[in-house]
């Protein structure tokens, strides 16, 4: 039962409750207007995003007269159920997917395109529209995303004299300063699957490498970069096991001066009174140089099941895409607003944001070029990163053999 119909039940009783839901089944009969009720999948399980986005829901359930069910999973479970109900064509009326997923899900017929209900694209990041695209057809839009920035503790640097780096020797030189005793100077995750691979992209795509060649001499460059921070000492061996929450952990624990992560950390960091942090956008290999990120967060798409429950799950995605919406959610989650103007004001309110506004602007869609392909080539990446971390290959040899798995010659 919906958080809508629960709080009438307290305020209305039963018998007012079972007139509702009587009600609320005939608009959804088939054959009749726009239903009065859609179900909404989602894997926001923790606390924090949870709670955002239930408030997002509320609002445009209010807004949209539509009375949304909410059902969430774990994110490894996300897909696999996704792809499942593509296949009996049993999904809910909206779902809110990883973005780099949207294209396998639309490889299988179950979406519909956003233009089928007035759905602009106008004033949204190219590589946040490209994330929804499909075989020239925009089936999804994200209200904001996220990325990944160095975020550093001030009080280290300052007591070693270190500014915060802009460029690949800075950030060696700035590591190799930071560590000492029991403190590396940064961690990262480097973990053998996607959230690995994710973390390594933007040194991958920042030195000019590209997904559809895996061992090219910038992707070689870029790994033995990243593995040599690691081989120096800077950076711990048991990042090969440390997700990102592993390595926020590390970072508010003070066994780490500098990492890569996520903007979704922000609120659990201002939550540590004695951290004093500050972020910058992550190095690059030469000054003046823009990073390229990937574009992290989810998409939120229409599957086909019916008229009349599509142009009701069309309403309230639109509310969620409405400035004042997206605001709203991605101030609770800390996630940059996928509008170019909205996210503009957004970074002026909020400073600690404005590095990961900055690099929206060229960030790249993990799977706008390769489609349904991406999750093979990730899960090779992944595991090359481990083999170049681990010694057990150098950077070329697990490039190459990246390359060959991925399905290249």
């Amino acid at each position: 039962m919906s958080s809508t119909i629960a709080r009438l039940t307290k305020s209305l009783g039963r018998p007012a409750v079972l007139t509702l839901a009587l009600a609320l089944a005939a608009c959804g009969a088939p054959g009749g207007g726009a239903p009065g009720s859609i179900t909404e999948l989602d894997y926001y399980t923790d606390q924090q995003g949870s709670a955002a986005w239930q408030k997002v829901l509320d609002t445009c359930s209010k807004k949209a007269g539509v009375t949304i069910q909410r059902q969430t999973v774990p994110t490894d479970q996300m897909l696999p159920k996704i792809l499942q109900g593509a296949t009996s064509r049993s999904l809910p009326n909206l779902v809110f997917t990883d973005n780099p997923t949207v294209q396998q899900i639309a490889s299988t017929g179950a979406l519909t395109p956003l233009s089928d209900y007035g759905i602009a694209t106008g004033g949204y990041y190219d590589g946040i529209v490209k994330a929804g695209t499909y075989q020239g057809k925009v089936y999804g839009l994200a209200p904001g995303v996220n990325g990944l920035a160095l975020l550093y503790n001030k009080d280290m640097l300052a007591e070693a004299g270190v500014q915060p780096p802009k460029t690949w020797d800075e950030l060696t030189a700035a590591a190799a300063k930071l560590t000492k005793a029991q403190r590396y100077g940064l961690a990262f995750s480097a973990v053998p699957s996607e959230e690995g691979t994710w973390q390594f992209l933007p040194f991958f795509w920042s030195n000019g490498a590209d997904l559809s060649r895996l061992d090219s001499d910038q992707a070689v460059r870029a790994l033995g970069f990243v593995a040599g921070l690691v081989g120096s000492g800077s950076v711990s061996k048991s990042v090969l096991n440390w997700n990102q929450n592993d390595v926020a952990d590390q970072f508010v624990a003070g066994n780490a001066a500098m990492m890569i992560n996520g903007s979704w950390n922000l609120s659990r960091l201002d939550g540590e009174k004695s951290l004093h942090y500050g972020v910058v956008p992550i190095p690059t290999p030469a000054a003046g140089g823009s990073p390229t990120v990937a574009l992290g967060g989810e998409t939120g798409v229409i599957p086909a099941t019916g008229q009349a429950t599509q142009q009701s799950a069309a309403k309230v995605l639109t509310c969620i895409l409405s400035p004042e919406v997206m605001q709203s959610w991605d101030t609770g989650h800390a996630y940059v607003p996928s509008q170019k103007d909205v996210a503009e004001n957004f970074g002026q309110q909020h400073p600690n944001m404005q590095p990961f506004v900055t690099e929206v602007a060229t960030a790249r869609s993990r799977s706008a070029d390769l489609g349904e392909k991406y999750p093979k080539i990730s899960q090779a990446l992944a595991t090359a990163v481990q083999a170049a971390i681990t010694g057990s290959q150098t950077p070329q040899q697990a490039l190459r053999q990246a390359q060959q798995q991925a399905g290249g010659s």
